[in-house]
């Protein structure tokens, strides 16, 4: 990433209006229409394998692209976590797909991947108190982190044979999955534990976050390190994820303005998104309304 375009995303935060006007529609929409014109004739072919078995559980991503460049070239990559709570969703969610495929016509290998749902497995072993919750919800962070973090060592593994540069690959993540991304790298910053599962030094390219936080067990963010570029779509009306900061017993659950405050301090490239007047729709919406915003980032 250039050093302009640091100092350009370094300051970017925006807050989005969901009634637009349509004249600022159109502005958006042409570059998309003959960016896909463009694109349409490449066919996506998706494939699927499993990347990790914990006791019962067999964890699979799924890969979207087109036919590799003939000169062989190297492909940066979409690594993407689904939503729903921690307690439902998959990897191959119907309103998730036409995202994946517009990405893997513009060149990226997209790679969809599973995770354990920690509280729907906390929810099966009887109903979950405030305690219980608090315990469960840690439990569930770490567990989805791991599997973020096994799928991605999956992916560098493969990215020779697969075609993918090591050094671009971005994290991207739908409410629960945006929270995960937002941990792995979060975690990666302050290296975590868990980091241990990726190769020395790794880091992600950048992370794009729609409707996402960060939980740590203390009322303060810690950052050993500046994270990766991050793109942050949030509502301003979330009541799902916070928006903003929740504190309880010591701990801090730290929405997209938080977090994009603190990367404004730290002087760290981002974008942010907010939109007025707006729910958790954010965690899907800009998946359609919003690709010329995340080619921005993304370019």
């Amino acid at each position: 990433m250039s050093q302009g375009l640091r100092g350009r995303l370094r300051r970017r935060h925006v807050r989005i209006n969901r009634n637009r006007n349509t004249m600022k529609r159109l502005f958006v929409l042409l570059p998309l229409l003959f960016a896909t014109l463009g694109a349409s004739a490449q066919q996506v072919a998706k494939s699927s394998c499993v990347y990790k078995t914990v006791g019962a559980d067999t964890l699979r991503l799924d890969r979207y692209e087109t036919a590799p460049a003939a000169d062989g070239a190297r492909r940066p990559c979409l690594l993407f976590v689904f939503g729903g709570g921690f307690v439902n969703g998959s990897r191959d969610d119907a309103r998730y797909v036409p995202f994946f495929e517009y990405y893997a016509r513009q060149g990226y290998v997209v790679v969809s991947i599973d995770y354990r749902l920690g509280l729907k497995l906390a929810r099966a072993n009887g109903p979950l108190d405030a305690e219980r919750f608090a315990e469960a919800f840690a439990a569930t962070l770490s567990m989805a982190t791991n599997d973020l973090f096994d799928a991605t060592a999956h992916v560098l593994t493969q990215a020779e044979a697969w075609g993918i540069d090591p050094e671009r690959i971005v994290t991207c993540g739908s409410s629960a999955g945006a929270i995960t991304v937002l941990m792995g790298e979060y975690a990666l910053c302050n290296a975590h534990p868990a980091t241990r599962r990726l190769p020395a030094g790794f880091r992600y390219a950048g992370v794009v976050s729609f409707a996402g936080a960060i939980f740590d067990t203390q009322e303060r963010m810690r950052w050993a390190t500046r994270p990766a570029p991050m793109l942050l779509f949030h509502g301003d009306a979330d009541r799902n994820v916070p928006y903003d900061a929740l504190y309880a017993m010591g701990a801090g659950f730290f929405g997209s303005k938080h977090i994009a405050g603190e990367l404004r301090r730290m002087g760290a490239p981002y974008m942010f998104y907010s939109a007025e007047n707006t729910d958790h729709s954010m965690a899907l919406t800009p998946m359609e309304e919003n690709r010329y915003e995340i080619d921005a980032f993304l370019e």
